[in-house]
């Protein structure tokens, strides 16, 4: 009784006869065949607008809400007082935040979110990655105007630094890709797992530098070693102190260099072994 079920786990999954497990060459072809993730991706931002009064401005309400509502209250809680370049601070931080964990909270739903897609079997598992990813880059794109507009308040933006968060968003969404992976099957595996994340969400949000500056944090304290170990501030800093004029730090670097090797490894091995199994969890 067990062998035909089994059997029927490793034939759905992926297009064709190959059973899914081959995280690169599945991935390969979504991304050569991007009609359901891209187009699915967009039809579900549009229609959630259409239903609203506002339309698109719901979009832009979260990042005007983080850069102006949360940064106009905290700047006179920071040292000096705050200034007109803490608005830009908090931007670049907010989106680069909400962009990974709108990737961390959203794939780990994602299997369970698109089961009749994954029991019909004409659908690759990777092309429900990067649909949740393709999400997150929806939302990125919704923080640009408010982004562009706290950096002309700010008057000085590094342009070489520009340059550099080109290859910083890259290596950002490289580990999305990796994080999607992994948190995807543990989200099918455990149906909770997604509420998880979403509790200890707001957590990490207070944890990374973002309303508040890291000089703040007392050095060799446990609140400072804290900050340290948390991955979003790395890429947070990655990110922005280029564009704000500043250096990066070669602990971000090593860090976030590391995370991202041990990360698509992790990612390749975990979906050969488990993917399979998806559409028994889900």
């Amino acid at each position: 009784m067990g062998g035909p079920v089994t059997q029927a786990s490793i034939s759905v999954g992926a297009r064709g006869s190959a059973a899914p497990g081959a995280f690169w060459r599945e991935l390969a072809e979504s991304l050569r065949n991007p009609e359901f993730w891209a187009l699915s991706s967009w039809l579900d931002i549009i229609v959630r607008a259409r239903k609203s009064r506002f339309g698109v401005l719901w979009l832009l309400a979260p990042s005007v809400v983080y850069v102006f509502g949360l940064g106009t209250f905290f700047a006179g809680m920071q040292p000096g007082g705050g200034s007109s370049g803490f608005f830009a601070y908090v931007a670049l931080g907010s989106m680069v935040f909400r962009t990974l964990m709108s990737s961390v909270i959203g794939s780990a739903g994602v299997f369970n979110g698109s089961q009749s897609f994954i029991m019909d079997g004409h659908m690759r598992l990777t092309d429900f990655l990067l649909q949740s990813l393709a999400k997150s880059f929806f939302d990125f794109c919704m923080y640009l105007p408010v982004v562009a507009a706290a950096l002309v308040i700010l008057g000085e933006v590094s342009l070489p630094g520009l340059l550099w968060s080109v290859l910083a968003i890259a290596v950002i969404y490289l580990n999305g890709l990796w994080i999607s992976a992994v948190f995807s099957l543990v989200g099918a595996r455990f149906s909770d797992f997604g509420q998880l994340l979403n509790n200890i969400s707001i957590f990490l949000f207070l944890l990374t530098p973002i309303i508040w500056y890291p000089a703040m944090m007392p050095e060799g304290s446990l609140r400072a070693h804290l900050m340290r170990i948390n991955p979003f501030y790395h890429f947070v800093e990655i990110f922005r102190s280029p564009i704000l004029g500043e250096p990066v730090e070669l602990l971000s670097l090593y860090y976030v260099g590391i995370m991202t090797v041990v990360g698509l490894v992790v990612a390749t091995l975990a979906y050969r072994r488990y993917a399979r199994y998806v559409p028994l969890w889900i």
